[in-house]
Parts: structure tokens; sequence; C-alpha cells
């Protein structure tokens, strides 16, 4: 890819437009970086050593914690340094291979949300037939097929992207090498490389939530015949900590990834960006952390077995 482009690397402009904002911004994205690490490891932690997690629900979020922790490592520790530095470039093959990955571990997030709602439609709605549908085979199955897809197409979008020539601006007009801000510096015509990449991000983005929401739909109106109170909360209290995740993933991405780039806003969309490169990873946690009574109950079940085990020493 190089030698066909005079471009050999790539300056990362981020958040220099904020000034001397960056230092305080540095301090509070670290945080949040640093709650985002140690709430999925919490997670998959508790999820590993806690046996009455070890369902096809809690290994899919194991897996989607997983996928989320190497999702930030791609991006933020790079954004970080960059915040308080000011030499602030990537190389051209650094640069591809930080998309690769991003949109590697974006992709799989998309398509293990579309499996984790697959899993409550069967729990909920084919509660017998659950042990058949969604055993551990199947479980193990679905969550490959998700990471082979998601870097197969993310392997499509990046070959689309840095087959172009690029021998103008090296300026990217973001904090990280994402497909619109970079295809922009393109020094050819890119309709019908960004036609491809539009169709994958339907295929990634609408295909997996319209799924989820059918669905939901059946969820829903499964719950509605539960003749109980208390048994319909109980059975939407299972469901509800995926639907919000769902809504602020799908919600951010779609805003950002479903138009062509020539819209593409540099403010904007570095803001909407920031939902979904720290909020969504900063939420799953906490979501399923705080909602999940089955998840607080081993959490406390952990820290009361360590505890017992420091007195011990």
């Amino acid at each position: 890819m190089a030698n066909s482009s005079r471009v050999t690397e790539f300056l990362l402009l981020g958040f220099s437009s904020f000034g001397e904002l960056q230092p305080v911004l540095f301090v509070l994205f670290l945080g949040l970086y640093l709650i985002i690490l140690s709430g999925n490891f919490t997670i998959i932690s508790v999820i590993h050593l806690d046996r009455s997690l070890h369902t096809p629900m809690y290994f899919f979020l194991c897996v989607l914690s997983t996928s989320e922790v190497f999702y930030t490592i791609v991006i933020l520790p790079k954004m970080l340094i960059n915040l308080l530095s000011v030499l602030r470039t990537l190389s051209f093959i650094s640069c591809a291979t930080q998309m690769f990955f991003f949109l590697g571990f974006a992709v799989t997030n998309c398509l293990l949300l579309g499996v984790m709602g697959y899993d409550r439609y069967t729990a909920i709605c084919q509660p017998l037939r659950y042990p058949v549908l969604v055993n551990w085979r199947v479980c193990a199955q679905l969550a490959a097929t998700c990471i082979v897809s998601g870097f197969l197409i993310s392997l499509v979008g990046t070959t689309l992207v840095f087959s172009l020539p690029f021998c103008g601006s090296n300026r990217v007009n973001h904090y990280f090498c994402d497909i619109s801000p970079v295809i922009q510096l393109a020094c050819a015509e890119t309709y019908i490389n960004e036609l491809v990449i539009f169709i994958g991000g339907v295929l990634v983005l609408v295909v997996p939530l319209i799924f989820i929401c059918i669905s939901y739909g059946f969820i829903v109106h499964t719950i509605l015949k539960i003749p109980s109170a208390d048994g319909k909360r109980k059975a939407f209290s299972t469901c509800a900590s995926h639907l919000i995740v769902v809504i602020v993933h799908y919600g951010c991405a779609s805003s950002v990834y479903l138009r062509p780039s020539a819209k593409y806003s540099s403010d904007k969309d570095s803001l909407v960006t920031v939902t979904y490169t720290i909020v969504t990873p900063l939420l799953n946690p906490m979501v399923y952390s705080l909602r999940n009574k089955d998840v607080q109950l081993a959490i406390r079940k952990v820290i009361g077995k360590t505890a017992v085990s420091l007195k011990t020493l």
C-alpha cells in the first residue's frame, strides 16, 4: 500500500483546537479509561470465577467485555499520548493497522449485541428449547462467527481506504484513523470505495438492529402474556441492560457511519465518536453491574472469598 502513496505518515489533529484544555481532557479521559479497564476486567473475572454465572447470557457478556477492552486499547492510549504531545504523527502502516483493529472490534461488538438479542429471545420466548437452541457448542460457534466476520469485514473496509493514493494533505481531523476523516484525504475518486463501505455499514449496523428489534417485539409480546406483575418485571429486567447498551451503541455509530464521508464534521463527529469509543465501553460494565442482581451478588461473593483468603494468609 505504502509504495502507491506519497504520504508516509498522518498527523492526527485530535483535540488540538481545545488548546489549554487538553491537559484537563487528558486527566478526564485517563480517569474514564482506567474505569473502563477496571470495570470490564471485573465483569470478566467475576463471570470466570462464579459458577452461577456460567450461562450463555454471561458468556456473551464476557466476550463483549473482552472485545471492549481491546477496542479501547486500540484507540485511547494513543489519544492520551497525543493530548500531551506536540508530535502527533502516525505512520501510514500504523494508521492502517489502527483502523483495521478498531473496525474489527467495533463490528464484532455490533454482531455480539445482535447475538445477545437472540439469546434473550430464546430464553424468554422459547424457554423449554433454550438449552438446545443455545447450548455451549452453539455459543462458541456464534462468538467465533462474530469475531471472524468482524475482522473480515474490517479487512475489506481498511483495504478499500488504504488502496487509494494519498498525495496531498496528511492532516487527519480526528483523534484516531477513522474511515471518513482518512478517506477524505485521498487524491483520487472515492465514490465506489465509499459506496461499498456504506453498504458494509448498513449490513453491520442496520441488519443486526432490525434483528434485535424483531426479537424484542416477540419478547414484549411474550412478557405481556405473563399473568403476574412480578413475573413481567423479572423478565424485562433481564433485557433492560442489553437494550440500554444497544440504544447508545447503535444510535451513535449509525449517526457517524450511515452517511457519506463528505458530510463528515470534525468537531461534531469527534464528540459523537467519544460516546461510542469511551462512553459505551464504560456504560457496558456499569449497566450490567448496577442493574443486574446476579452480577452484584457474584461480585460480593468474590470480594468475600478474597477477603477470607487474605485473612488466612
